[in-house]
């Protein structure tokens, strides 16, 4: 089997002439650095829940060790979030014919025999199957998750965490071996021959270098319908492979973005009528409960921010009007310095009906309690009676339909 070209074992089942050390030595270096940025994105956005907080904000609570790299969230600049998590989905998705192309070059050696001929082969064997199924495995979860369609097992978070730590230790033990071999193979005018060069190739279609020109074309492809999903007007339109791609949701002040429906979080508008609702705010000298009426008689704040999702989707800013959270801080016993506040949602299901802001989120005077976007009532969609706005935070911390805070260390 090993030399019957019949067989996917053999060096000449695989005839194509593009696979080589330099073809497969450039995807690999484009993968090294585009990885690398996934990577830090990655960490930079799972640090944005500030999951160190709160066990409500944290959805691997047995990362042990591997949280090290976690801090206080910053509020400045207010598009931080937006900005990260807009590279880290749509350099995710412009990378994907980079990583097939990169497989293909490589398959011959899934089906090398014997498939293990020393100690030493074993282990590299085993750093590559890591190496290939946690990058299959994050680039898939991470597109289904874009696109809202958990179709996997349990939840996204732990599952592309975990995912993540795996694929990059393996993918850094790889390139630390594989680096200088694939620097000389890019720098040499002359190609040496390795298992990857077919003894028995097949008339050329294409050259290499066309190859590549047609793998960057499909990412500049994917690009092109993605990166549209972080800008309102009409470049948001041509980001076809974004769950919010198309055009704003209706028009007028409300016309924006929303990843959750009233309807879908089972809002009853029986329980946010003016009759109904009130915001029940605890903290150090007791409890009060706020009518929307008397909410905004309260001194009234605007700020210009963006909703960024981990989706990778964000708007441009718009203009929320409020009460400070730290105003609201004030009302319960805490004049200096605001504390942490926990907020609870109407919503009564699902991940982040209940989320934690620490004290330098609440202290921004840009943090508030929203009650009009864009000089209008806030929608039910967009929150009404009221919304959390927090400069810099994910979307899901911006939490709607309040019901409940407490302000105090968590």
């Amino acid at each position: 089997m090993r030399d019957d070209p019949r067989f996917p074992s053999s060096p000449g089942f695989w005839r194509s002439p593009l696979r080589g050390p330099w073809f497969t030595s450039v995807l690999g270096l484009v993968l090294l650095v585009g990885i690398t940025v996934l990577f830090v994105t990655g960490l930079v956005s799972y640090a944005a829940y500030n999951p160190d907080l709160s066990p409500v904000n944290d959805k691997t609570p047995e990362k042990g060790i591997l949280g090290f790299y976690l801090f206080a969230w910053p509020t400045n600049p207010h598009w931080l979030y937006r900005l990260n998590q807009g590279v880290h989905v749509t350099l995710g998705i412009t990378l994907v014919p980079v990583l097939l192309a990169k497989l293909w070059s490589v398959i011959p050696r899934l089906f090398t025999l014997p498939p293990v001929r020393s100690l030493a082969h074993a282990l590299e064997r085993i750093s590559l199957l890591l190496l290939v199924g946690g990058g299959l495995f994050e680039f898939v979860t991470g597109v289904l998750n874009i696109q809202l369609d958990y179709v996997f097992p349990g939840s996204f978070y732990p599952l592309h965490f975990y995912g993540a730590w795996v694929f990059f230790a393996a993918f850094v033990a790889h390139a630390l071996l594989k680096t200088p071999v694939v620097l000389r193979n890019v720098r040499q005018l002359r190609e040496e021959r390795n298992d990857l060069v077919t003894p028995r190739p097949a008339e050329p279609t294409v050259t290499r270098r066309g190859a590549l020109w047609f793998v960057g074309g499909g990412s500049l492809l994917l690009f092109a319908t993605t990166v549209g999903q972080n800008f309102d007007g009409p470049l948001r339109r041509t980001a076809l492979l974004a769950p919010h791609g198309g055009e704003d949701p209706g028009s007028g002040p409300n016309g924006f973005q929303i990843n959750k429906t009233a309807a879908y979080a089972g809002i009853d508008p029986a329980e946010t009528g003016e009759d109904a609702w009130r915001l029940v705010v605890t903290g150090r000298t007791g409890t009060v409960r706020l009518s929307r009426t008397r909410l905004a008689e309260l001194p009234q704040y605007s700020a210009a921010l963006p909703i960024a999702c981990v989706e990778g989707w964000s708007t441009s800013d718009q203009w929320w009007r409020g009460v400070r959270l730290r105003d609201l801080a004030a009302l319960v016993g805490y004049d200096g310095d605001p504390p942490d506040v926990l907020v609870e949602s109407l919503q009564r299901h699902g991940a982040f009906r209940r989320a934690a802001l620490s004290a330098g989120q609440v202290a921004d005077p840009r943090s508030l309690l929203a009650l009009y976007v864009n000089g209008e009532d806030l929608s039910p969609d967009h929150g009404h009676p009221a919304r959390i706005i927090v400069p810099a935070a994910p979307g899901v911390l911006n939490t709607k339909w309040v019901a409940r805070m407490t302000f105090g260390e968590l």
